[in-house]
């Protein structure tokens, strides 16, 4: 490893979330020297970001607690273009209104990770929209475009993916490249940026950005990417049978996101502690070394840390205690995901009403592969009506998502 002296660069690698840097000894110097502004954009495609943004969010995170200045850039501009890194096909056009409602909705999850203000190290979000939606196209061509050649942009994974699988790909998206090399020139000019950040698959736009700063400007800025984040299986993190893992509480619960958490595999736990919470390396250490049965109380501390992180400490105590009742004391926790019936349900509906499938085909294929249970009876009938009175009927997917059936008149007699 790279002897690193800054405070920024150490913490970075020690946690495991440096890949690539442009000028490793350059941005050491000017983190030694002075605050940096570094930033990360985030496009708005929806109203929550993913579990595949946090390693992101959790740089920006690192980027303050060594004393420097987070830069959230949201994509209100980017967003109407669509970012083709990874992608097979267009991404669907969002109006105005709705990247605006997402944008919204992101923020909030931001606020639990950064502290936002007016002071030097104080976080900042900005939206590229300020000034993407203002430039004028044929200046824009003159002073920007000459500046990349189609031979290399052709050269791009993101192109070539597009191209070799003769999946079509439009000027609009073709255009997204220059726009975000765009978007660091004018942090740059705008704010002192001095440091992008992003995932392996953004290293030749974060490139782009450089080259473009310092040939119009003459500003020298870096880049630093992290490692692709895989499970130890190979699977891409934040991937799962069910969907993705959002963010937002809205769009998934608290209990749901310990859950994920506390089912990481035994081989990722020590890498997950170091990306994905603040705990000290020496504890993290500890709870590494952990085998057999006790590697459990590593899973349970990264679920009680992250989930703290996101959620706040309120949510994750209570996932925890209702996990503790639902499986070490075969109670219903008060987190549950809870679906309120008139008498009876059939079980494909019951399952997609409470989220433990996302579509009545995908809760069939749950029943025939006998992932299903109505209490501790696996369920072998697709056509099974289950019976809702007093008591609530615990349901399952698999052996870690669990969800309640109440009756309607006991629920509406409660509120």
């Amino acid at each position: 490893m790279t002897e690193h002296t800054s405070d920024l660069l150490r913490l970075l690698a020690t946690r495991g979330y440096i890949h690539q840097l442009t000028d490793a000894a350059g941005l050491d110097a000017l983190a030694n020297k002075q605050v940096v502004p570094g930033y990360i954009g985030f496009d708005a495609t929806a109203p929550s970001l993913h579990i595949g943004s946090l390693v992101q969010i959790m740089m920006l995170r690192c980027l303050q607690k060594a004393g420097h200045k987070p830069i959230v850039l949201m994509g209100g501009g980017t967003t109407k273009v669509g970012d083709p890194s990874g992608k097979d096909e267009s991404r669907r056009l969002l109006s105005d209104a709705d990247i605006a409602d997402n944008i919204a909705s992101i923020r909030r999850v931001f606020d639990r990770f950064l502290t936002f203000g007016d002071g030097p190290t104080d976080a900042i979000l900005v939206d590229n929209a300020e000034w993407l939606d203002a430039l004028d196209y044929i200046p824009f061509l003159r002073d920007v475009g000459r500046h990349f050649t189609i031979n290399r942009m052709l050269a791009f994974d993101s192109v070539k993916l597009r191209l070799d699988r003769e999946q079509p790909l439009t000027f609009l998206e073709f255009n997204y490249m220059i726009l975000q090399a765009y978007d660091f020139l004018e942090l740059s000019r705008r704010v002192g940026c001095r440091l992008q950040l992003g995932g392996s698959d953004q290293w030749g736009n974060i490139v782009n950005g450089i080259e473009l700063t310092r040939r119009i400007d003459g500003v020298e800025v870096f880049g630093l990417t992290t490692p692709l984040i895989t499970t130890a299986d190979g699977a891409k993190m934040g991937k799962t049978a069910s969907g993705a893992v959002w963010l937002n509480e809205d769009q998934l619960s608290a209990y749901d996101y310990w859950q994920f958490w506390r089912n990481t595999d035994d081989r990722d736990v020590g890498r997950f502690l170091k990306l994905f919470t603040d705990l000290p390396l020496d504890e993290i250490e500890r709870l590494s070394s952990l085998e057999g049965a006790e590697i459990n109380a590593a899973k349970k501390a990264l679920a009680d840390a992250a989930t703290a992180l996101c959620r706040g400490d309120a949510a994750a105590a209570e996932a925890a205690e209702t996990a503790r009742r639902t499986f070490e004391e075969g109670a219903a926790g008060d987190s549950l995901p809870t679906l309120a019936v008139a008498g009876s349900i059939g079980i494909v509906d019951a399952l997609v009403g409470l989220g433990l499938a996302a579509s009545k085909g995908e809760a069939r294929r749950l029943i025939k592969g006998g992932g299903a249970r109505v209490g501790t009876e696996k369920v072998i009938d697709e056509g099974l009506i289950v019976t809702v009175g007093a008591e609530p009927v615990r349901i399952a997917a698999g052996k870690k998502h669990h969800g309640l059936l109440v009756s309607s008149e006991i629920h509406e007699a409660l509120l």
